[in-house]
């Protein structure tokens, strides 16, 4: 056994040895490489150095600087993973207490959320009944009375269980019980209507007695009837106000139930529209636009049922289509768009099923009550790209893209309810060709891009600069017609069509962008070009001013996208090719477009 310990030893004690040499090897060859071999190589570079000329002595110095600056490197490089080591096992050491404190916090949110449910349980036990409906919102645990299932769904029924706490008293009607305004009007349009029914059977007798005691003339029963039935009438409809799953467009019912449309002036041209406006905005609001911007809008607005105002801030983006609305007396409606805003209902809101009401919106309210206006009515939808246009409004490009008008439908809600708005037509609302909407973007680090499926289906108009400020007379308001303006939208292409010779123009254009770049006018584009350019002349402008304007904004406003190599020099190419088919004085715009964009590259 001696032995064989004896042989352990030695053997291990070999290895260990081994070990240890060839440690110390390492450490000594380290030393001597890094340290204690500076000596020697300081020896060899000086006696090569002093012999060297000029040139090479630079060479030698940067062989020396690269052969110091490597084990300075991989010195940091040890230095700087060894620091990392330390902070990740202390970032996962934090990470471990963080995750412990949030399961235990989201434990007791569970604890708390449990306790209400009970709470709210025993509530609603506590109050008894058979026809019990679910929670229902903050007034189940506040109403002496739930909700029941027919109360909800059956109006009607409600009317008659509220009308057993009245009693007619003489020609009078008198209301028992602490209920509601809503809950009076109703039991009043009960007890009326009884009171009516009663007056009417006892004539109809021959035997006319209330309470038995006294006996009322004709004319008397007549009066007392005619009361009955106003009064009945009076408390139905303000039943169906307060019951309406749609107040705000209720209340939009009730301010046009009288209404008188002003006096209409439908012989104003468009030229005379363009300056009167000018001259409105200047006098009445201090706002200053050029005769070229007013002419685009209008003539956006016959193109497009989406006009967007593109330009940096304080160029009036906003205060156009403001102003516009004064001018016609007709105000817009103004929509500050949240960077939330993801699908339809941020616009036009939704169903409650809770409390069984509709979250109005302000744009839902303009909307609905466009369909009461015969002159044009403006919503303007500001800081429209602050959320993706396409998520928010992809409904209402859709919609404006039907051909048909009567085919501008939105539906709110599935199926229709008594005491919904008048202009509700099974829970569809339409989109009426009076309305247009008004789009201001602002290009900067805050806002989203706006994509080619919105900028094809609208008019862009660029303000990028203020007008001078002019002195002139007072301009009053005007009153026309949406059917007017549309008229004069069609008489203008009658009158100013495209020439001929510029629409041959616009096909080798289109055949050129097309060959050159892969892009092309397409139909949606030919159709708005159509509608802009004549309305555009007959505002004052020229032809190939209207189509300069469109083809820089529609067309070749596309380069934007297209982020190659080659577009430097094909861009120069294809402003050359304008100048030969215009001219060199013609489409300022286009050239002056292309020439910001091959900037950028």
């Amino acid at each position: 056994m001696s032995e064989f310990l004896k042989l352990a030893y030695e053997l291990i004690s070999q290895v260990i040895y081994n070990i240890a040499e060839w440690i110390a090897d390492i450490v000594m060859g380290f030393v001597k490489v890094f340290i204690t071999g500076w000596i020697q190589y300081t020896d060899i570079f000086l006696s090569y150095f002093t012999n060297f000329g000029f040139p090479m002595k630079i060479l030698a110095v940067l062989l020396a600087l690269i052969l110091i600056a490597i084990p300075v490197v991989l010195v940091i490089l040890m230095v700087r993973r060894i620091i990392l080591h330390i902070q990740l096992r202390a970032d996962k050491e934090d990470n471990t207490v963080l995750y412990k404190e949030i399961g235990r916090l989201n434990r007791q949110v569970l604890n708390l959320m449990d306790e209400k449910n009970k709470i709210l349980a025993l509530k609603v036990n506590t109050m008894g009944g058979v026809e019990r409906i679910p929670y229902m919102g903050a007034s189940a645990l506040t109403d002496e009375v739930l909700p029941t299932v027919a109360n909800v769904t059956d109006p009607e029924r409600a009317v008659q269980a509220l009308s057993e706490k009245t009693a007619v008293s003489g020609s009078g009607v008198v209301i028992s019980g602490d209920g509601t305004a809503a809950e009076e009007s109703i039991a009043m349009a009960e007890a009326a209507a009884s009171s009516e029914r009663a007056i009417s059977n006892a004539v109809s007798g021959g035997n006319i007695q209330i309470n038995a005691r006294a006996t009322i003339g004709q004319d008397a029963i007549s009066t007392a009837a005619a009361a009955a039935v106003t009064a009945a009438a009076q408390a139905q409809e303000n039943a169906r106000n307060v019951a309406s799953r749609f107040p705000k467009l209720n209340l939009v019912d009730i301010k046009y139930h009288d209404y008188t449309a002003p006096e209409f002036d439908n012989e104003i041209t468009l030229q005379q529209f363009v300056e009167q406006y000018r001259l409105f905005a200047a006098s009445e609001l201090h706002l200053y636009y050029t005769q070229e911007i007013i002419r685009r809008f209008v003539a956006g607005m016959a193109a497009s049922r989406l006009l967007i105002l593109e330009g940096i801030s304080g160029t009036g983006k906003t205060s156009l289509p403001y102003s516009m609305s004064r001018f016609l007396d007709n105000p817009a409606t103004l929509v500050s768009v949240q960077p939330s805003y993801r699908d339809r209902t941020e616009l036009l809101g939704y169903f409650n099923e809770f409390s069984k009401r509709f979250n109005e919106t302000e744009f839902l309210r303009a909307l609905y009550e466009a369909n009461y206006r015969q002159d044009p009515s403006f919503i303007v939808l500001d800081e429209m790209n602050l959320a993706r246009i396409e998520y928010y409004f992809a409904e209402m490009l859709s919609v404006l893209e039907m051909p048909s008008r009567e085919e501008w439908v939105l539906d709110l809600v599935p199926t229709a309810w008594p005491g919904d708005p008048e202009k509700l037509e099974g829970g569809k609302i339409y989109v009426p060709d009076t309305l247009w909407f008004v789009g201001t973007a602002n290009n900067d680090d805050s806002t989203f891009t706006i994509t080619d499926k919105v900028y094809d289906r609208a008019i862009p108009i660029e303000l990028n600069e203020r007008a001078a400020a002019f002195e002139c007379e007072p301009q009053p308001r005007i009153h026309v017609t949406s059917s007017h303006l549309e008229a004069l939208f069609r008489k203008a292409k009658e009158e100013h069509p495209i020439s001929e010779d510029s629409l041959e123009k616009m096909k080798k254009l289109d055949q050129y962008l097309l060959t050159r770049f892969k892009l092309s006018f397409g139909n949606r584009i030919i159709r708005q070009m159509y509608d802009f350019i004549p309305v555009y002349v007959a505002c004052g402008g020229t032809e190939l001013g209207g189509m300069d304007y469109i083809i820089a904004r529609k067309v070749l406003k596309k380069f934007e996208s297209m982020n190659v190599s080659f577009v430097r020099d094909e861009i120069k190419g294809l402003i050359v090719y304008i100048e030969k088919t215009f001219g060199r004085t013609e489409m300022p715009d286009s050239r002056e477009y292309l020439q910001k964009i091959q900037n950028l590259y």
